[in-house]
């Protein structure tokens, strides 16, 4: 069979709303026997088969995906094996401690170095190195199953933010003292 049809066939049996996002990694496990990867993924991308969202990370293209989980999704593929978490502003505007929703942008802390990922029409996805261990903060987290991330509570979430010394001007005091 040919590796784009077999792609094709592996991901229309195992793919669905809630595992849709792939690292170039897992699709390659599809089609073993191929050897030229780069240029399979350029063809299913053309064929619409997949869409790439950012380098290594691609989406199957599933009907009633959830689309406003797609930069967290990829930012979970993306730092599978290390420690990241939903917090600073992304945190604080989901609580609604922050008004002003970003838009297209999520910030998540990460034992890995920081960086911003460009999703191109998707947005960017920030990781902040921190230092801190999951045992240490682990009562200040709690697993999200739809963005399949761990995330912060407002409190850890604002020690954060004072932490990497950002702006605090949008806290809504009153709203963050019935939360915390």
């Amino acid at each position: 069979m040919q590796p784009l049809k077999q792609l094709a066939e592996t991901l229309r049996s195992l793919a669905d709303r809630d595992h849709c996002v792939f690292a170039a990694s897992d699709l390659a496990a599809a089609v073993p026997q191929c050897r030229q990867w780069p240029v399979l993924l350029s063809r299913a991308a053309k064929a619409g088969l997949l869409r790439r969202v950012c380098k290594g990370i691609y989406l199957y293209p599933v009907t009633d995906y959830p689309s406003g989980q797609l930069l967290f999704h990829a930012a979970a593929r993306l730092r599978a094996g290390g420690f990241n978490y939903i917090s600073l502003e992304t945190a604080l505007s989901d609580a609604g401690v922050i008004s002003q929703i970003p838009i297209n942008w999520i910030s998540l802390m990460s034992s890995g170095r920081s960086h911003v990922v460009n999703c191109g029409e998707f947005g960017h996805i920030e990781f902040v190195h921190t230092a801190q261990r999951p045992e240490d903060i682990s009562t200040e987290l709690s697993y999200d199953a739809e963005r399949h991330l761990w995330r912060a509570s407002v409190r850890q979430a604002l020690r954060d933010m004072k932490a990497t010394r950002r702006s605090l001007d949008l806290v809504d005091e009153e709203v963050l003292h019935e939360l915390v």
